[in-house]
């Protein structure tokens, strides 16, 4: 349980992390952050691991910064699509 509790915590702090550091307004919700933000986190550790830097001596940077590409990636391309979405809709 508490898993989940963290991986949504983390998730929220990279989604931020995320539309603090794309340009301009993310028209997406406080959830859809969050959700990004973890999958950001899983695609980063998969791509940490495939490089073979997930598990390194010290503090992990690479697979951190791997982690908030990621999610800027994600906010990037789903933050448009929710608008679009969002204007069909109205």
């Amino acid at each position: 349980m508490f898993q989940i509790v963290w991986i949504l915590i983390i998730g929220l702090v990279l989604g931020v992390l995320a539309r603090l550091l794309l340009r301009g307004d993310q028209a997406i919700p406080l959830w859809l952050t969050a959700v990004l933000g973890a999958v950001g986190a899983l695609l980063g550790n998969a791509v940490a691991g495939w490089i073979g830097v997930r598990h390194t001596s010290g503090i992990d940077w690479i697979r951190h910064l791997l982690q908030i590409a990621c999610a800027v990636a994600l906010v990037g391309i789903v933050s448009p699509w929710w608008a679009g979405r969002q204007r069909v809709r109205s």
